[in-house]
């Protein structure tokens, strides 16, 4: 469906090439993935690009399943069916945290040199990933930005299930989303190439996308 990520960003710019220059609008990526996007839409549309860290809280014995999610601002999403069906304790729920309020650190001193968030109260917000899954960092970011009162919240997503579509939309002021294949499994499969990203990958694209910052 996609050659690999940047081929992703490039039909996502395309497909939202109405906000080309638009000195209200910021584009945020989730890492690591979704800031090559992000670089995409950045270029194409001469936006200014930062990153948006959020973490899935992973079950106990099973990381991988998303009880939850931790948005850098503080910001946490739980999901009480997973909670309730693996019998999570206060404690192991804690101590997930804690973990993921560590990463997050790493990531805010690794990718914006411990510096906070710019200003995003009023502004028009482009939410940028490499897919959708489950969506618990998706729609645990998206929470969080509300709370920080911007002004139009806009999705954009290459690839998700069906069922994803009206949780998005419900979400978002806006949710574009190129494709909802029936048969969804995981979002590589959607891709030629899915290959690992690396921190040094996602500092030269947020480099890129900050020099647009200085007209917001």
């Amino acid at each position: 469906m996609f050659q690999d990520r940047r081929d992703a960003g490039r039909r996502l710019a395309q497909a939202l090439s109405q906000h080309k220059d638009d000195r209200d609008t910021w584009i945020l990526a989730l890492p690591r993935g979704g800031v090559i996007l992000g670089d995409e839409l950045s270029q194409g549309l001469q936006l200014p690009l930062e990153v948006m860290i959020t973490r899935k809280l992973g079950a106990p014995g099973n990381p991988e399943l998303a009880m939850g999610a931790l948005a850098e601002t503080g910001y946490r999403h739980l999901n009480d069916v997973v909670i309730r069906q693996y019998g999570v304790s206060e404690r192991q729920l804690e101590e997930e945290v804690r973990r993921q309020e560590e990463e997050i650190s790493r990531q805010v001193a690794r990718y914006r040199n411990g510096k906070p968030l710019p200003p995003l109260s009023g502004h028009t917000v482009i939410l940028v990933d490499d897919g959708l899954a489950t969506g618990a960092t998706f729609f645990a970011s998206l929470a969080a930005l509300r709370a920080l009162t911007v002004g139009r919240l806009i999705a954009a997503i290459p690839v998700a299930p069906p069922q994803a579509t009206s949780e998005l939309t419900s979400k978002a002021d806006e949710a574009l989303i190129l494709e909802t294949p029936q048969r969804f499994y995981a979002i590589g499969m959607f891709y030629e190439d899915f290959s690992q990203i690396d921190d040094e990958d996602v500092i030269a694209c947020l480099a890129r996308g900050r020099k647009y910052s200085v007209d917001h």
